[in-house]
């Protein structure tokens, strides 16, 4: 049997607020396999950004276990979160984070670095010449338009050829040709490396070419979906 990439076991999410404590996931339990392209669907406020954050583990869950990439979440310090998620995994939010004082290049490249990828420049050319963006490449973060920076951001996130990819509604701020270009970019990752896809969507069509789909409401899981058979 594959084992899981990701999978949370009876987990729960509570974030305090300023009317007190509030529920935010409950008691979800979910495994997702190797290779598999997830949608999380829902009504705003259902929990579905924060599921990704759980997996991703940017929110730590208040009860219950998350498991990715082979690592208990829960028992990780954030030194380690980090190195997992620079060096297996590639996080796209509606939050662009690019660095404001580096170039798109240069946002793309520098974690390459880190992570000690061999030629991290020309990678990075290469990614940025994926999502459409060569003529950018010497341009700041307050150069670009929201749309090129979420472009910068997916270039970055993708261009490590991550096992695991996180996305939270990566084409909102994008204009139809331009994101239909950017999911088919996500697809196509996924199918020639084998890197699992789990993304926060409401577009319903988007959502039909996952293997799967995933309704949440009220912070639980609705509906699991039919896993797909995946290639052995």
């Amino acid at each position: 049997m594959t084992s899981s990439i990701v999978s949370l076991h009876n987990v729960g999410l509570t974030l305090r607020s300023g009317m007190g404590r509030v529920e935010i996931l409950k008691d979800i339990s979910l495994d997702v396999a190797p290779g598999e392209v997830v949608g999380l669907v829902g009504p705003s406020g259902s929990g579905k950004s924060s599921l990704l954050m759980l997996m991703g583990g940017l929110e730590r869950a208040t009860t219950g276990r998350v498991t990715t990439l082979g690592q208990d979440l829960n028992r990780m310090g954030e030194d380690a979160l980090a190195r997992l998620r620079r060096g297996a995994m590639g996080v796209v939010f509606q939050s662009f984070n690019l660095i404001p004082t580096m170039t798109a290049l240069e946002n793309i490249a520098v974690p390459l670095e880190l992570a000690g990828a061999p030629d991290a420049a020309g990678r990075a050319e290469a990614q940025l010449a994926a999502v459409g963006l060569t003529s950018r490449a010497g341009h700041y973060p307050s150069q670009l338009s929201g749309g090129e920076q979420q472009r910068v951001a997916l270039a970055r996130a993708t261009a490590p050829a991550p096992r695991l990819i996180l996305a939270d509604e990566p084409t909102g701020n994008l204009d139809s040709a331009t994101g239909a270009s950017i999911i088919d970019l996500l697809f196509d990752l996924s199918a020639r490396g084998g890197a699992t896809l789990i993304m926060v969507t409401h577009d319903a069509e988007l959502a039909a070419r996952c293997h799967r789909v995933i309704s949440l409401r009220d912070g639980q899981i609705e509906d699991a979906g039919q896993k797909a058979r995946l290639p052995a």
